[in-house]
């Protein structure tokens, strides 16, 4: 009898040490509180801007106080990231991000989701980022090509107060059309929705989660009409089961995705006010816009197995906006109310922002007027900030025409001093200028090609020396510097290592014999361009109607 109870004690301590500490599991009728914190598309803004909006230092405020209040009704919270963390501030660029990396451990992040431009810089670089983190950067769907080894991590479990929740990553496959080509050599992008299902399938069976959530870097496009881009967030929760998933946290569409009625967002939400979440076959669907300039907060309750939604807001970081005085004087005015700068956090950024600034502030020319470079003009519309960069490219590698994608211009230049920061944020990405050489037949099928990617899109081909006619799918009455195309004369082009190798889609040139490389960084080669052509005068570069689009009927 002793033995066999021995024996018995013996098999139950076996037992519950392989048990995990958190499967004690939840109470029956009980009620528990679980607040999701969110933010996406961050994109090196770890600083607040010239008017105090948004920036860690605030963030961090604001994640603690609400903290602080979960934690004081007895609740848990849990904070992610929708990711692109890289690629936006120039004191962020030249870092690598790190102060970025850096303040969102301060915050307290416990995950996030691997974005597209997280691949922006090499692969070491991303790795250095996973070491700085102390919060696990997650992607499900990515793979070393041609084998079955995912590259990241892909879930993640937590334990909020016997709650089981498991988060995972997925990132958008269209990062092998918009990412550059000589990064991604050797990284497989897989259709996200596919390895959800797989995933989910798995984690049910071997972790048996209450709750599974998906960081996700995929976007948000109203009742699933993604256009050119890869299908998003909606697309995915429709494909799944019915309420495989509890949650997606997305990024990517950089929307603040509020609802004004069935499968249709507010088309210009205002900050501060009452934000419906998406509801897509039982998942619930958020974004909080981008650059930290909201907190997204999602406060649920879970019990008897059932996650309920009590309330949902994105919260204004310190966003404020232009009002007129009784005097007819303006004033910047919050929309809501002033969230202070943490301390700690301000110690923790400011070496990094006083480096990068130092850096950047140096004057390297000057322009008459305004270069435009807004999103909203260079994806639709040849500009004249376009036409500069081009200008710059051909001048240094001596082309006679130059093209790029309309994606890749990220910002305007004000009418005054430039600096190289300016230089910076209109090209971020660190793109090498090159060339190639072919006769007019084989400029012909090329221009036929770019000319008619589509508007709205990053793909859209911006020109320079070059006059056409595009018919949907040819191009007509082309001239090169105001002469009509040859077919047997040779042209050189120029144009950036991204679109050469195949980035957005854009034909690849770079395995012909004549491509060059010339290894020159694009924002070195404009600010040398602006250096030496400075004070430079708008009307130099503005596009005259050289480009003209009509249907192919």
């Amino acid at each position: 009898m002793k033995l066999a109870l021995k024996g018995t004690v013996c098999a139950l301590a076996v037992t519950l040490a392989l048990v995990p500490t958190w499967a004690a599991a939840w109470e029956k009728d009980k009620t528990y509180n679980i607040t999701i914190l969110h933010t996406n598309d961050h994109h090196g803004h770890f600083w607040q801007n010239a008017n105090g909006e948004y920036g860690l230092a605030a963030q961090k405020t604001l994640v603690d106080q609400i903290r602080h209040e979960v934690a004081a009704q007895g609740g848990s919270v849990l904070l992610l990231s929708g990711g692109d963390i890289n690629t936006g501030v120039p004191e962020s660029d030249l870092q690598d991000a790190e102060p970025d990396f850096r303040g969102m451990n301060l915050v307290g992040y416990d995950a996030m989701a691997i974005g597209n431009h997280e691949f922006d810089n090499p692969l070491s670089v991303l790795r250095q980022q996973e070491k700085w983190a102390t919060f696990p950067l997650l992607s499900a769907n990515i793979y070393q090509q041609g084998t079955e080894k995912r590259l990241f991590k892909p879930y993640e479990i937590f334990d909020k107060q016997d709650i089981k929740i498991a988060v995972i990553g997925l990132t958008t496959d269209d990062t092998a059309k918009i990412g550059n080509p000589e990064l991604l050599k050797g990284i497989e992008f897989r259709d996200p929705a596919v390895e959800a299902k797989t995933l989910i399938q798995q984690i049910k069976q071997n972790e048996k989660p209450d709750v599974i959530i998906a960081a996700t870097h995929m976007g948000h496009y109203d009742n699933g009409n993604h256009g050119s881009n890869a299908p998003g967030d909606v697309e995915m929760a429709r494909k799944l089961p019915t309420g495989y998933l509890d949650m997606i946290v997305g990024g990517h569409s950089q929307d603040p995705v509020c609802m004004a009625s069935e499968n249709q967002k507010q088309a210009d939400y205002v900050p501060g006010t009452p934000c419906a979440p998406d509801r897509q076959n039982g998942t619930w669907i958020v974004q909080a816009h981008e650059w930290g300039k909201y907190v997204g907060r999602a406060d649920f309750t879970f019990r008897n197995g059932e996650l309920t939604l009590q309330h949902y807001q994105l919260i204004p970081v310190n966003l404020s906006q232009k009002v007129t005085k009784e005097d007819g004087t303006t004033e910047r005015a919050y929309y809501t109310h002033k969230i202070d700068e943490n301390p700690q956090m301000l110690k923790l950024l400011t070496p990094f922002e006083e480096k990068g600034k130092a850096q950047l502030e140096v004057k390297v020319g000057s322009v008459d007027g305004k270069l435009m470079g807004d999103r909203s003009k260079v994806r639709f519309e040849q500009t004249n900030m376009a036409r500069l960069l081009l200008a710059a490219q051909m001048e240094r590698t001596q082309a006679d025409l130059a093209v790029m994608s309309g994606g890749g211009v990220r910002d305007s230049i004000e009418p005054g001093d430039i600096t190289y920061k300016d230089v910076l944020k209109v090209q971020p990405f660190g793109n090498l200028v090159a060339y190639v050489e072919m006769n007019g037949l084989e400029l012909e099928k090329y221009l036929a090609v770019v000319a008619n990617k589509k508007v709205d899109s990053g793909a859209y081909a911006q020109f320079a020396n070059v006059s056409l006619v595009a018919v949907g799918k040819g191009v007509s009455d082309v001239k090169i510097k105001g002469e009509p195309l040859q077919a047997d004369k040779i042209y050189r082009l120029a144009l950036l290592s991204f679109n050469a190798t195949g980035g957005d889609d854009y034909p690849i040139v770079s395995n012909r014999p004549s491509y060059v490389n010339t290894g020159f960084v694009d924002a070195e080669v404009l600010k040398q361009y602006i250096e030496k052509h400075s004070p430079l005068k708008v009307a130099d570069y503005e596009p005259k109607g050289e480009i003209v689009y009509k249907s192919a009927n």
